[in-house]
């Protein structure tokens, strides 16, 4: 069933209507018709089934049926910190975390960071930019929700942003505490930030200001990961350990 989200909580038996490109794509690319069913999310972790009732020039409209929670949404919420990596990087580390369930990401600027902002207007055309590819992960992977990306931070004031969480912070020359290790001192914590950083690596100072709010330097293992790969493979990781990997049964 194709799934669209719509940015509104519905109700059985009413009327919604789908404009812009998801109607586009519903009458030219899928060529769906009236009295075809289809699959919306409110963003919010509810779906819902619809029949398209009738496709106008600009939109669509479709007729709520029923209402069920999404399937979609692991009960871990992760928020990714992630040092702004250059290039296109920071859109494939967006789109995969989604995918794999991150529920939120933060852009991080530390000392190391290569990519440089010159002005809010920038950061925030970067952050639109952002949530549309986290928006169509979401979409693909069947999502209850689309992840917000938040307007980024200096990696001072992210680092002390997570004072009520589990805070999980790779760091290569760590030797006493791997991620399992890691993950079971903290296995019934539902909330975990983890805090990924930039091409160049942490500096030293940087690391000294993580453990001073409590974050947990842990080693990923022998091998050297590049940025865009530490939070998809950490992410994977604690979806796994929390068995967030494993459809419901019932």
């Amino acid at each position: 069933m194709h799934r669209f989200f719509v940015d509104r909580i519905c109700s059985v038996d009413e009327t919604v209507r789908i404009t812009g490109e998801d109607s586009r794509h519903i009458s030219k690319v899928l060529r769906l018709r009236e009295g075809d069913t289809i699959e919306l999310c409110d963003g919010l972790g509810r779906d819902y089934e619809g029949v398209i009732r009738r496709i106008n020039r600009n939109s669509v409209e479709v007729v709520i049926r029923r209402s069920y929670p999404s399937m979609g949404e692991p009960q871990t919420k992760v928020i990714l910190y992630q040092a702004i990596p250059k290039g296109t990087k920071m859109d494939i580390i967006i789109q995969k975390c989604v995918e794999i369930g991150v529920h939120r990401i933060v852009p991080v600027i530390t000392a190391r960071t290569i990519v440089k902002l010159d002005s809010e207007e920038e950061g925030t055309k970067k952050v639109a930019r952002w949530q549309r590819i986290a928006r169509e992960a979401a979409k693909q992977s069947r999502r209850g929700i689309v992840p917000q990306i938040s307007m980024p931070l200096f990696f001072e004031d992210a680092v002390q942003s997570c004072a009520n969480m589990f805070c999980i912070f790779p760091w290569e020359n760590e030797r006493a505490l791997g991620i399992r290790e890691c993950l079971e001192t903290g296995k019934d914590r539902r909330c975990i930030a983890v805090m990924i950083g930039p091409e160049g690596g942490w500096e030293e100072d940087e690391v000294m200001q993580a453990k001073k709010y409590g974050w947990n330097t842990v080693s990923l293992g022998p091998r050297i990961l590049r940025t865009e790969t530490v939070g998809m493979a950490l992410l994977a990781a604690i979806m796994f350990y929390n068995g967030e990997m494993e459809h419901p049964i019932g």
